[in-house]
């Protein structure tokens, strides 16, 4: 990749995270076959890739992974599986402050120590980034969470936080007892319970339509295709995502996921000739700060760990 120089590597990603979002719009909207149905089982995606990430992690195992083994062993990601496949759909205001429950259940959860500094860093990028996605979202968008039933609406947002902050931590604490836990070890553990809970829902739950899907893409193999590359494209960026919380935890990852995503946003607000207003460059101030901050603050927990090497 790197004799194609910048602009064509910054190319490759965008297109490699952009695909998963093209595909799925295309299999919601797109018309298969002479009959011009529509592939209707969306909620068969998430079995098919979690199939796909499943065998790939396991390939991945046997080609990289040391043959030591010391690895979380794949019954212990059951809990993180479960709130993983059941979240529900967020709420994009709600989602750029998931950072807050990820760092709260693992203090709760799990009795993992944030500094202050830490706290501040991460309340600065997730108020900056609520703050303006509230800015940006219109009011008839907010009044979707609030109708027909606000209590409920508040209520699946509140529950998809805490979910999500679960399941972070529990993996970050997996992490934690196991060191020698690789990426697709994670990747196969929670990618083997997401299908066994995604089967049952499909194929056991009443009236489940895992069949019809199934029958669906016999009748039409250009939807099947589309679905494989789909998964196979989630398949990469599961890589990505769970190389990161390998390495660097859940928390690191929730910083970056959510950060790319503000970035996008204010790129592109900027080049669709839409001027932020001086609250928005005050949203991306608070964001940028805390991140430069966290910065610093790594920089200087790495200093401090020279020196202890170097006496």
């Amino acid at each position: 990749m790197e004799a194609h120089g910048a602009g064509d590597s910054a190319e490759f990603s965008i297109g490699i995270f952009a695909w998963p979002g093209i595909l799925q719009e295309t299999l919601s909207t797109k018309r298969f076959g002479s009959d011009g149905k529509r592939f209707e089982h969306l909620a068969f995606l998430n079995l098919a890739q979690n199939v796909v990430c499943l065998v790939w992690s396991y390939i991945m195992i046997k080609l990289w992974s040391s043959s030591s083994g010391g690895g979380a062993p794949w019954w212990t990601f059951w809990s993180a599986g479960i709130t993983n496949t059941i979240l529900v759909q967020p709420w994009v205001l709600a989602k750029s402050s998931k950072m807050i429950p990820v760092m709260l259940m693992g203090t709760l959860v799990y009795g993992i120590r944030y500094t202050f500094p830490e706290y501040m860093c991460t309340f600065l990028v997730a108020g900056g980034v609520s703050a303006f996605a509230l800015m940006k979202t219109s009011s008839k968008t907010i009044s979707k969470l609030a109708h027909p039933n606000a209590p409920l609406g508040y209520g699946l947002c509140f529950l998809n936080l805490a979910f999500d902050g679960f399941t972070n931590a529990t993996q970050d604490s997996i992490t934690a007892r196991y060191p020698k836990t690789s990426a697709w070890d994670i990747m196969l553990g929670m990618n083997l319970w997401g299908t066994i809970y995604n089967m049952i829902y499909m194929f056991g739950w009443p009236h489940g339509s895992g069949f019809e899907a199934v029958q669906f893409c016999k009748q039409h193999p250009e939807a099947a295709w589309d679905i494989l590359l789909y998964c196979l494209c989630g398949a990469v960026g599961q890589n990505f995502i769970f190389l990161t919380i390998s390495r660097f935890g859940s928390l690191a990852n929730t910083t970056i996921t959510t950060t790319r995503k503000f970035v996008s946003i204010v790129v592109s607000s900027l080049l669709s000739g839409n001027p932020l207003s001086p609250k928005q460059w005050g949203c991306v101030l608070m964001v940028f700060s805390g991140l430069s901050y966290q910065i610093y603050l790594k920089w200087k927990k790495l200093q401090r760990l020279q020196k202890k090497k170097k006496t």
